[in-house]
């Protein structure tokens, strides 16, 4: 039986937010499995950041060259195998691409492991964006109980969670976000002990109101001016782990922010940008706690789920233009 494969290539280096025309559709006729490969049947797609990075320049893995599938992780079911480390049925993670069938020899690919909570809710709760908030914040933020902790980006998917971890170990949170509902959604249901919306206040002034005794870490998932506003109030010794930059992601002048590096000498700080995959060896720790955490109700995600592997270019473009709360998938095919 013929099966064909819809994906999204890459047509063109993005200036400024991503568009349409950055993308091309199209639709070809999948050939044999050779040994060694499988077939995954894509059901939900992850859209993040990174994935504009990709796009225009080499980071920790080659950017995605013209022509070529974009590439994106998710999750998917194994509909053939001719790889002894996988069998039809399994359901399994990795770079999968924007495509409606993954084919290959599965590197990097791992089973879903069978933990009791909804599939997507992996890539809500545990994979990269768990892992990237819970390693990010207790490994390199190194939160006390009674400390404060500032998150940028805070409704959003690893901001959501990092800001709850941090409530877990002690510490008094303020989130950064971007509309009122989801300020209301971050103190109201996860607990943060305030918020800001950049977009309405004098973030300056706002967090010398909220942060009253300074800043002792700050999650930093936006850098430029929310990173400069920060700075003036962090406190001796803070920590800064620096998990993404995505204000500057779309920019096509140069950043003039921050200005005031000099704080992190004259305050002695620590700031330390990371890549979870640094963490691998260590996932297993932190699935267990993030599933424990989540059953005992002090952990909450919430997912946005786009419908349609053709929904994806526009969906993605909710990361930069602030309209998603959470963390945003499409899903390509039924779970089942």
């Amino acid at each position: 039986m013929t099966i064909m494969n819809k994906k999204w290539t890459l047509a063109a280096r993005p200036e400024g937010l991503p568009k349409a025309a950055d993308f091309e559709w199209r639709t070809e006729e999948l050939k044999p499995l050779e040994e060694g490969e499988i077939r995954v049947r894509n059901v939900y797609l992850s859209l993040d950041p990174a994935n504009r990075v990709w796009m225009v320049r080499d980071t920790y893995v080659p950017m995605v060259g013209l022509g070529e599938t974009m590439r994106g992780g998710g999750i998917g079911i194994v509909e053939e195998s001719r790889n002894s480390k996988f069998a039809a049925g399994d359901t399994v993670q990795g770079l999968i691409c924007w495509q409606t069938y993954y084919t290959g020899p599965g590197k990097g690919f791992s089973k879903v492991p069978p933990v009791g909570i909804p599939l997507a809710a992996h890539y809500g709760l545990f994979g990269h964006i768990g892992y990237t908030a819970y390693f990010g914040l207790l490994d390199i933020g190194a939160p006390k109980e009674g400390e404060t902790l500032v998150v940028s980006a805070a409704a959003g998917a690893v901001g959501s969670l990092a800001g709850q971890i941090g409530k877990i170990k002690g510490c008094r949170v303020v989130g950064i976000a971007g509309s009122d509902e989801k300020c209301q959604w971050i103190t109201r249901d996860l607990g943060f002990d305030a918020a800001i919306n950049y977009k309405t206040e004098d973030l300056r002034v706002a967090l010398k109101r909220h942060c009253p005794n300074g800043v002792d870490i700050y999650f930093e998932n936006v850098g430029a001016a929310t990173l400069e506003a920060v700075l003036n109030r962090m406190n001796n010794f803070g920590r800064i782990p620096a998990c993404g930059m995505v204000s500057t992601y779309n920019r096509t002048e140069p950043e003039p922010a921050p200005n005031n590096l000099f704080h992190i000498i004259t305050k002695r700080l620590k700031m330390q940008g990371f890549i979870v995959i640094d963490y691998a060896a260590r996932f297993e720790e932190a699935r267990a706690e993030l599933l424990r955490w989540h059953q005992e109700g002090r952990l909450q995600y919430r997912l946005d789920i786009n419908q349609g592997l053709e929904s994806a270019p526009s969906a993605f473009r909710k990361l930069f233009d602030g309209s998603n709360t959470g963390k945003l998938l499409v899903q390509i095919s039924p779970e089942t």
